[in-house]
């Protein structure tokens, strides 16, 4: 039908033409001493080919003229290769992890979560208002869980709860490990726990060697205060500390306790912590021990931790909107995007060297010369971060974090739908949401051999962490994996 109308149809063939044009040039570019060193090989055996006996005779004498310079240079290569294979870094594996499911009796409905709210008798209408607002826009679902101290009415914050609840989290995601690595408790060697606003004393730490009578020469840290990131800074320890210790194993507990951080009072900004942080909780072994690789699930590339300091204008400006914790609330304020847009970009600064392909690398510093050198107005190159990562497991803080991200790294809904799914199914379980994601990416068995995993943790500080892992082999979900009898549901329809 042709009624004059102009219709504005896009040049197909042209987007294509490009595609495959940057395609090639990133092979060109990636394999690029690889191209360069076939002509040379060639070359080589070429002359090698025309070598007579009376040359090879004349190469014998010469070394035998030069004994002193040749042991020399002998002796130089075998000191060379003792010095590099005692100081290279140990490989680090993780050989599993187990993420906590609590019982059902636990879990929160949004329904149910305002009944009793307004059945509290502490919240003013606008109150509940605004934290039913934040529920309808959160992406959380109907079967996150919340402490038994909430449950009551009026609430009940007390430190017995808020133990009861550690016990409840940090015992159940050890146990499933155990029972997952066959790993006697008393072989561990390292253990680290992070929990930001939990720390009583005995410590968090204290009360697992307690519990599985762990050795008492075990080497344990209690790390509070970090915010949602410190399961990637729990990592980036348990890395240094096997660096040192020789055939080690390291336990990493992450979690949050909930019970203690029920606000009730009126600042909206301070509501929002009741709102979308659940319960959860994570537990990581790892290992230093060669032995330990054929049973391994990942072994860890890099850890970049950054953290933004008080002296940024946007972060104080946040501040300012927060409680004393400094984190309640955070991922989910509008404010946060210049804040997390900066220290993802100092994240990534580092980051990008070490996992980028040469190809990228190079078009960011063509774009970087071009408005130096020419005063050009173009726009930064943003590199595909896809070409170096194949799975990516953004913080669940909250749906505008989570948004944030997938546009400023150009990825797709299927690179971020384990970030939604877990968001959508557990809430925000803080510095543990990471390792529900990667639980969600293995029960999708979408984990195949020599996949790269970028872990991303956005918190308090402010602060972004990376971690970075390849898997070992095809990976299977667990039998007790938290994604158990749920896995098909997902993923749903968050428009709904």
């Amino acid at each position: 039908m042709d009624n004059g109308t102009k219709i504005n149809v896009p040049n197909v063939s042209q987007s294509i033409n490009v595609k495959y044009l940057k395609l090639l040039y990133h092979h060109l570019i990636s394999n690029l001493l690889t191209l360069t060193s076939i002509p040379l090989i060639i070359v080589a055996s070429m002359e090698a080919s025309k070598m007579n006996v009376d040359d090879f005779n004349r190469l014998g004498s010469f070394l035998q003229n030069n004994l002193i310079a040749v042991a020399f240079g002998c002796t130089f290569l075998i000191f060379s290769l003792i010095v590099y294979f005692l100081i290279r870094p140990r490989p680090i594996y993780l050989i599993d992890f187990s993420c906590y499911r609590a019982p059902d009796e636990h879990k929160a409905p949004k329904s149910m979560f305002m009944e009793h709210c307004r059945q509290f008798g502490i919240f003013e209408e606008s109150s509940l208002d605004f934290q039913e607002k934040i529920l309808e826009r959160s992406g959380m679902g109907d079967e996150t869980y919340l402490p038994e101290a909430v449950g009551y009415i009026p609430p009940r914050p007390t430190i017995a709860l808020a133990r009861e609840e550690a016990e409840m989290v940090m015992f159940g995601a050890l146990d499933n490990l155990f029972a997952n690595t066959n790993l006697n408790p008393k072989n561990i060697d390292i253990l680290i726990v992070n929990c930001a606003l939990f720390n009583p004393a005995p410590s968090l730490s204290a009360m697992i060697v307690n519990k599985y009578k762990l050795r008492t020469d075990i080497v344990t840290f209690n790390l509070g205060g970090m915010g949602c990131s410190a399961g990637v800074i729990a990592v980036g320890l348990a890395k240094d500390l096997l660096q040192v210790y020789r055939n080690c194993n390291a336990v990493v507990v992450s979690t949050e306790i909930i019970t203690l951080n029920w606000y009730k009072g009126n600042e909206k900004s301070m509501l929002i912590s009741n709102c979308i942080f659940r319960v959860g909780g994570a537990a990581m072994l790892l290992s230093n021990k060669s032995s330990d690789k054929r049973r391994a699930k990942y072994k860890l590339l890099h850890v970049v931790r950054t953290h933004f300091g008080s002296d940024d204008k946007a972060f104080n400006a946040l501040r300012q909107q927060q409680d004393g914790e400094g984190n309640v609330g955070v991922l989910l304020t509008r404010d946060v995007s210049p804040i997390c847009g900066k220290a993802l970009k100092v994240n990534i600064t580092k980051l990008g060297p070490l996992v980028l392909p040469i190809s990228e690398q190079l078009l960011y510093l063509a774009t970087l010369m071009v408005n130096k050198l020419f005063k050009a107005k173009m726009k930064p190159y943003v590199p595909d971060f896809k070409s170096a990562f194949d799975h990516f497991c953004i913080h669940a803080g909250g749906r505008a974090i989570i948004d944030e991200l997938e546009q400023n790294l150009k990825l797709s809904p299927e690179d971020v739908e384990a970030s939604r799914m877990t968001l959508h199914r557990f809430g925000n379980t803080s510095s543990s949401s990471i390792w529900y994601e990667l639980g969600y990416i293995e029960s999708k068995k979408k984990m195949r051999k020599g996949n790269r995993v970028w872990q991303i943790g956005l918190g308090g500080g402010f602060k972004c962490n990376s971690a970075v892992w390849v898997a070992l082999r095809d990976i299977k979900p667990a039998l007790n994996c938290a994604w158990k009898d749920c896995i098909d549901k997902y993923p749903v329809n968050l428009d709904d």
